[in-house]
């Protein structure tokens, strides 16, 4: 919510008048042409405008029913025309993630989100095959950067809606000054950051929920899937390379032992690791933010994978006994995989990696599973957060 004011007060003012932590709207301030200066431009977060029709207007009733003291309510109208507009703090989620969520679904819930929480930073981290910019978006203060991901696997796509659902109940906390499994939020806001990669591979998951139009005609996905117009079993990424399987943590294993030796819809590695756009995009990332902490969010079978041929630290086997007991997942060491993003992130930086399978059954998962997941999951994002 933008507002005018004639007043030349320091943000404090504003965090005391709308009870919003004052970090929250230095934030989303920080971009905006002269803050409190050239027309005095101020960003609230949190709050919405609700307009008001009535002539006869009790601005002191207004003021009670919506817990805002009256100078509120007179500094958002002294530059408004036409009907009284109301300042009403978001107190419920604005998105419903629960859906067959594909990339316009994420590019829209973004846009929501960005509105109404601008303290919030979104980027493109790069293209995908078909020219899709890969979004990461990053909330916090601090120097120690936290990393989610979902949807490496297109026919995963139920991960991503459930990023979007935990970073929505994480600004309505941040703004209200709430908790989410018992444990104060707005200290992450100020102590870390939170950097998440919503959808890793958009390509693949418009032609998992959209079918072969999605592929724009750039590779003949209809070919690969054996002429089956569903695609619901498709992993790869539109040219048929799996994802997950790019990364140089002993690639040559994989694309040795992995059936098939060509683009498929699932498993193959690729002619080399790292030869597709978005696998590449990942790992640049990760070296350019300094992860402190990896998950990445995969389905099914209700456990995760920590380990990696000894090379993971200490902490991670005291952070998966936290993830086993807040979730009730299975902890898993060590499997016979390699190539993966989390296998990469801990043998290169030696830090703590984490793949995590939500739910169980077989991919996609039914949207009917949703609540399930989303309830035994955010014990895990949240845990990732203060271990």
């Amino acid at each position: 919510m933008i507002i005018i004011s004639r007043y030349g007060d320091s943000l404090g003012y504003y965090s005391s008048l709308f009870r919003i932590p004052i970090e929250l709207i230095e934030v989303a301030n920080r971009n905006l042409q002269g803050v409190l200066q050239e027309g005095n431009y101020v960003n609230i977060p949190g709050f919405i405008l609700q307009k008001e029709l009535r002539d006869d207007l009790d601005l002191v009733a207004i003021s009670i029913h919506y817990h805002l003291p009256m100078d509120a309510l007179l500094l958002v109208n002294q530059s408004e025309k036409g009907p009284f507009s109301v300042p009403v703090r978001i107190m419920a989620p604005l998105l419903n993630p629960q859906k067959f969520y594909d990339y316009q679904s994420l590019l829209d819930d973004l846009e929501t989100l960005t509105v109404h929480y601008p303290f919030i930073q979104v980027e493109s981290i790069g293209k995908s095959v078909l020219g899709k910019e890969l979004l990461e978006v990053s909330i916090g203060q601090g120097e120690k950067v936290i990393h989610y991901n979902g949807s490496f696997h297109a026919n995963e796509w139920i991960t991503s809606a459930i990023l979007m659902k935990w970073l929505n109940e994480l600004l309505l906390a941040f703004t209200n000054d709430d908790c989410i499994c018992g444990k104060a939020c707005l200290p992450f806001f100020q102590e870390m950051t939170i950097s998440m990669v919503p959808m890793v591979n958009p390509d693949g998951v418009d032609l998992v929920l959209k079918g072969e139009a999605a592929a724009e005609g750039h590779t003949d996905v209809l070919e690969m899937n054996n002429r089956n117009p569903a695609f619901y079993a498709w992993k790869a990424n539109i040219r048929g390379v799996d994802l997950n399987n790019q990364y140089p943590a002993k690639w040559e294993i994989e694309k040795q032992r992995k059936v098939p030796q060509s683009p498929a819809p699932r498993d193959f590695p690729g002619e080399a690791c790292l030869s597709e756009p978005e696998a590449i995009a990942m790992k640049e990332l990760a070296e350019r933010r300094n992860f402190a902490r990896v998950l990445a969010l995969h389905t099914q079978g209700k456990e995760f994978y920590w380990g990696y041929e000894g090379l993971e630290p200490e902490q991670s086997a005291e952070t998966a006994k936290e993830f086993e007991e807040k979730s009730g997942y299975r902890a898993v060491q060590y499997v016979d995989s390699h190539a993966g993003y989390k296998d990469w992130f801990i043998q290169k930086f030696k830090k703590e990696g984490y793949t995590i399978e939500l739910g169980k059954g077989i991919n996609p998962l039914p949207l009917s599973h949703f609540p399930s997941i989303y309830r035994e999951s955010v014990p895990i994002l949240m845990a990732a957060l203060y271990m």
